[in-house]
């Protein structure tokens, strides 16, 4: 594989870890990089960072259970953070990739700081974008700020998954976690596709257990070096969500990435990936 240009596609891949066989794509050698991503989306939302980090990095991107477009083994009955985080821990280790540097956005984020705290001979660094839940938060007025803004955020969404639209559930999701109306009908078709392929999972995302709670004693215990980071545009919940964890983790470096709102993965890739190649350089010469 050459380390100058890397392809955009690579083969999709087969591990069976955990009950369940896992989807995921592995390219480029080098140190393993993990790339989890969030809700309504699969391992191909990470395609642009693939391509960028495999030249010096093998990136393994995995689908989460029940994410994708792979036939269910069952209804869904174990769609969980817990189920999901042992599953990319059993995948980490069955890949021979540990410790690996973990990069999560959204309930990837979520995941992964879960994944340092619940198997952190799993991860060697991490890079968490804007998690979706602040149970670490205990300032009553954050609290409040984060309540209210989670109900504003998904209001719209629950209201047209109660009503069986799960594909219209999955544009709310996405303009309203931006805080921008109208902006899921502008993404180009190849980016739209990928979240409307995962429009089943939209019942069971808002069906799910309650999220794991991180407490910030579990944060305090992370001592690998940790970037938290968040865009100068996101909305209430995930920049309270990053300061608080940034302030509880003893090794956590805050970024907030320059014109970025919550999908700076997929809307604003350069300026994203930019901030990941920083953490990385760092931790290569430190």
């Amino acid at each position: 594989m050459s380390r100058v240009e890397a392809p955009m596609t690579a083969a999709v891949n087969l591990a069976h870890v955990n009950g369940a066989d896992i989807e995921y794509v592995e390219q480029g050698d080098g140190p393993p990089l993990v790339f989890v991503h969030g809700y309504i989306s699969d391992h191909r939302v990470w395609d642009d960072q693939r391509r960028i980090f495999s030249r010096h990095h093998k990136c393994i991107a995995p689908s989460q259970r029940y994410f994708g477009t792979r036939q269910w083994r069952d209804r869904g009955e174990r769609f969980s953070p817990s189920t999901h985080v042992d599953d990319l821990a059993a995948l980490i280790r069955k890949l021979g990739a540990a410790p690996a540097h973990i990069v999560g956005w959204s309930y990837g984020a979520v995941l992964a700081l879960a994944l340092a705290v619940r198997h952190p001979d799993c991860v060697g660094s991490l890079f968490a974008y804007e998690p979706g839940v602040a149970t670490f938060a205990e300032d009553p007025e954050a609290v409040r700020i984060v309540t209210e803004d989670r109900h504003d955020m998904v209001g719209a969404a629950l209201a047209l998954n109660s009503r069986g639209d799960t594909v219209g559930a999955v544009g709310a999701v996405f303009d309203h976690a931006n805080g921008s109306m109208g902006l899921f009908e502008a993404l180009p078709d190849t980016a739209r596709s990928i979240f409307l392929d995962n429009a089943r999972t939209v019942p069971l995302m808002f069906g799910a257990a309650e999220p794991l709670s991180i407490s910030r004693a579990d944060l305090a215990r992370i001592n690998v070096p940790v970037v938290m980071a968040r865009g100068e545009l996101t909305r209430p919940l995930y920049r309270i969500a990053t300061d608080v964890a940034h302030g509880c983790i003893p090794a956590s470096r805050l970024v907030v990435i320059p014109d970025a709102m919550h999908a700076a993965p997929v809307l604003t890739p350069t300026r994203f990936n930019q901030a990941l190649l920083d953490h990385l350089s760092a931790l290569a010469v430190a």
